[in-house]
């Protein structure tokens, strides 16, 4: 394992790589980001990385938190790009990590664009996007064949934090069997409105995912019309992930965390539309 490590791109001082720490378990980190997080004398790091992730880091290492979180103070984008360039024209060896991938819905391309437009060395390091890894972890496929062929990934807000206005939504709702919503808990009732107003039957299927991949993953599982009312019923909290569409049907027989801990796992959901049972 070592050996594998050790033959790894080597992170080197004054350059910057922007990687990704995947959607929280420390066992879907990459190797190339363990490799970065052992070698860094910074690692800028946000806030839906793991504890666990950050403790691989070797000693000595200078953490510097740069999260961002809805309705609460945060750093400043322009900030925190400047903060890389900063940091590599000292010399340091500097980990920019970040939840899920960086170049998705993580902003890792504006941060690549100041490091670009400052002449500092990059490499980006993708990481598992928890619209793909989050909900695996639920039981849910993004995509299976008797389902979908295609997978939309949305926003559930702009920069402005509001719903975005520049998405179609109702080509959308019409041409996307599968939206997977990152960041929309609150902005769930809303968006499930427009969904329907392009045509969604309120009944469809829909599983919020939080937490996702850690202890303390919850999976609520819902409806269209209903999962507004459900994720404030329920107590769901960011940082969460929403998936509309049929497959979530397939949680009933994909559910492997939960036959790890003995539920019974149906062998059809599709075709009978049966639900999980209790041992």
């Amino acid at each position: 394992m070592m050996n594998l490590l050790d033959s790894l791109p080597e992170l080197e001082p004054g350059w910057v790589w922007l990687t990704g720490a995947g959607p929280g378990s420390a066992g879907l980190l990459t190797l190339l980001a363990l490799r970065g997080i052992t070698q860094a004398d910074v690692i800028v790091y946000d806030a839906l990385v793991d504890k666990a992730v950050l403790d691989l880091a070797r000693p000595g290492v200078v953490l510097e938190y740069a999260g961002k979180r809805g309705g609460k103070p945060s750093a400043k984008q322009p900030d925190i790009s400047l903060r890389l360039v900063q940091l590599a024209r000292e010399g340091k060896r500097v980990l920019r990590l970040k939840g899920g991938d960086p170049f998705v819905f993580g902003r890792g391309g504006e941060e690549a664009l100041s490091l670009v437009a400052a002449g500092v060395p990059f490499r980006v390091v993708p990481g598992i996007s928890a619209g793909i890894g989050g909900l695996a972890y639920a039981g849910i496929p993004v995509t299976h064949r008797d389902c979908n062929s295609a997978v939309t990934f949305i926003t559930g807000h702009d920069a402005t934090g509001v719903v975005p206005d520049n998405v179609d939504w109702m080509s959308l709702g019409k041409g996307s069997p599968v939206i997977v919503l990152y960041m929309a808990l609150k902005h769930i009732d809303l968006i499930a409105e427009r969904l329907m107003k392009a045509g969604r039957d309120a009944n469809e299927p829909v599983a919020v995912v939080a937490k996702a991949t850690t202890s303390e993953q919850q999976v609520l599982e819902t409806t269209l019309g209903r999962c507004g009312a459900d994720v404030q019923t329920q107590g769901i909290e960011p940082p969460a992930i929403v998936v509309i569409g049929e497959v979530v049907r397939l949680r009933a027989a994909l559910d492997w965390i939960g036959a790890l801990e003995g539920r019974r796992l149906v062998a059809d959901p599709l075709g009978h539309r049966q639900k999980t049972e209790a041992c």
